[in-house]
């Protein structure tokens, strides 16, 4: 939820700091005041363009922070938020809270901050996403949108997994049917492309490469093209440590290293002296690696070839590893990757009448499994709508609309001609397949009995489509049918003038469903109504701070909450009557408040 929002220079807001709690929060004040930029700066946290027309006049730039507490969300959101934490490096406050940031330059980009570090805004969209349901008036004509009625539905049917698999299999025979499509009507450059590869595969396979041979070679040619120098530094070593002929007679004095070694040590050991024998330990040790060593240059000289055909073996095999790589790779390691995907490529371009009819049987049985899956995905959709209509009718009728009709239809989409979506079900019928399955949702109302149910588009008016948004979330939110009632659970809900067009006894209404709201979400609201703002735990005043049109953000308390109420019923606040009436207004609704708990 959001714990505390402070904005500078936003509008018509200089500098404030307004703290938020539990439960329902209303935010009123005079026309003009700033309300509204509460919701735009939160706007600006979600990611939303930032426009430098709305940075105060005379300040450079405009800044929003929001801290925000994560513990009340459901373990998935609180899941996703640590993952988008963790990708963008920032960090949680030491209570826990993170703190969100927005900076609108009059004259450069906008700057976004999440957790102390420098974020793209998409990053704050994905972390307010989960956070934040912000309504204002350009959120209820989005309403009007098949897309965003189908997403309603959606959530109070739980069809999340059933879409999941859906689009999973949909996917898998768009890339089937694309594939297919391809082979056909590319046959012959396909063909010709297949026959290029087979060419290359069958040159490379009679090379035979080995992986990092071409290295192992030029170390091997090297060594060959220096024979003479190797022998002879080869053979001069091990005549130096063992002698030339090991066998020469003894009285010759000692010629070797290994001699000389021995000599040594046999002197040291007969000695008694403790550490002379010690040394004479040390050269035993060196005259067994010294013995080593020429035997090995021993070995050495042995292997070395004696004539020139090994050299030109290792040319010539050189010769074909160079052939490949100048076609194929840079190096040997190069030409068998390029092998391994070319082959992987020719499973992909046999174009024959068998492997055409193969294809399109896979296709066949993966668009059976689309139909079925979009099939399941209709009939929940269809069997949610009748609760769901039902439910936001119910909710209207205790919005002074008691007359009102509210419908859901759902319809599946037929596919237009050379649609590439298109789909047979079951039944025969040849339907879109989009993805997000095969339903038209609409929303229809008839405000008034006696009228005919219309496209929510043609039907409402701005305080009608206001209160059906309300009556809709309050559904969605309250619903136990809803896996997203669950999933939203601890999140922050901001209404901007829901109440917009509506008074007396609906305003009640909007206000006693609104404090329903708020027993499971954080809501905060921007409204005009006293009806309303009697209802809220917390009540917040943008109010003007006397500094060249600036406003500021109060928290009223008892009285100043008795008199701006009063101030909104009749713009009397310092009249006992007003403020009577605000007092019993206050009083009415916190009553009908403990009463509904």
């Amino acid at each position: 939820m959001l714990t505390e929002i402070r904005i500078e220079s936003l509008g018509a807001i200089s500098a404030a700091t307004a703290e938020f709690d539990r439960g329902l929060t209303v935010l009123t004040g005079e026309t003009g005041t700033g309300k509204t930029m509460v919701v735009t700066g939160l706007h600006l946290l979600g990611g939303a363009r930032a426009d430098a027309n709305r940075v105060r006049s005379g300040a450079a730039r405009a800044v929003v922070e929001g801290r925000f507490c994560t513990a009340d969300l459901a373990q998935a959101a609180a899941g996703q938020i640590d993952e988008l934490l963790e990708a963008a490096g920032a960090e949680r406050d030491e209570d826990g809270t993170v703190i969100a940031a927005r900076s609108v330059s009059r004259d450069g980009p906008s700057r976004a901050y999440l957790g102390g570090r420098g974020v793209p805004a998409k990053s704050l969209t994905g972390f307010t996403g989960s956070l934040l349901t912000l309504h204002g008036q350009n959120d209820q004509l989005r309403l009007m949108r098949p897309d965003e009625q189908r997403a309603a539905l959606d959530r109070y049917a739980a069809v999340g997994a059933r879409l999941e698999r859906y689009r999973v299999a949909r996917e898998a025979w768009q890339s089937a049917r694309r594939e297919l499509i391809e082979r056909r009507d590319r046959a012959r450059e396909l063909a010709q492309e297949a026959d290029r590869l087979t060419f290359a595969l069958r040159e490379i396979d009679a090379v035979d490469p080995r992986a990092g041979e071409d290295d192992a070679l030029t170390a091997d040619i090297r060594r060959l093209s220096e024979l003479d120098a190797l022998r002879a530094a080869a053979d001069g070593a091990r005549a130096a440590l063992a002698g030339a002929d090991e066998a020469l007679d003894a009285a010759d004095g000692p010629s070797s290293a290994t001699d000389r070694l021995g000599q040594a040590k046999a002197a040291l050991s007969g000695t008694d002296d403790t550490v002379l024998q010690a040394l004479g330990d040390q050269l035993g040790e060196a005259l067994t690696v010294v013995g080593d060593v020429a035997r090995e240059l021993g070995s050495y000289l042995d292997d070395l070839p004696t004539g020139a055909d090994a050299l030109d073996a290792k040319l010539a095999r050189q010769a074909e590893l160079r052939s490949l790589t100048r076609k194929y790779a840079a190096d040997i390691d190069g030409v068998l990757a390029w092998a391994a995907q070319s082959r992987d490529r020719l499973t992909q371009l046999d174009v024959s009448e068998e492997a055409l009819a193969e294809l399109a049987r896979r296709v066949d049985a993966l668009g059976e499994q689309v139909a079925k899956a979009a099939t399941d995905l209709s009939a929940a959709r269809t069997k949610a709508a009748g609760g769901l209509a039902k439910a936001v009718s119910a909710e209207l009728s205790g919005l002074a609309m008691a007359d009102a009709e509210f419908s859901i239809g759902v319809s599946t989409s037929p596919a237009a001609a050379e649609d590439p979506a298109a789909l047979r079900l079951p039944s025969g019928q040849i339907v879109h397949a989009g993805a997000d399955g095969i339903d038209d949702v609409e929303f229809g109302l008839a405000p008034h009995r006696g009228m005919t149910v219309l496209p929510l588009a043609k039907s409402a008016s701005g305080g009608e489509l206001s209160r059906v948004m309300l009556a809709l979330e309050v559904v969605l939110a309250t619903s136990s049918l809803s896996a997203a009632a669950r999933q939203s659970a601890g999140t922050t809900m901001v209404f901007d003038e829901v109440d917009a067009g509506v008074g007396g006894r609906a305003a009640v209404q909007i206000g006693r469903r609104l404090a329903r709201l708020a027993r499971t979400h954080q809501v905060i609201v921007v409204t005009h109504l006293p009806q309303v703002a009697a209802y809220a735990d917390v009540h917040l005043m943008v109010e003007p701070t006397g500094r060249q049109g600036a406003s500021g953000v109060r928290r009223l308390e008892d009285d100043d909450r008795v008199g701006e109420l009063a101030r909104m019923l009749a713009g009397l606040g310092e009249t006992d009557t007003a403020r009577a009436h605000a007092r019993e207004l206050l009083d009415a609704a916190q009553e009908d408040r403990g009463a509904s708990t």
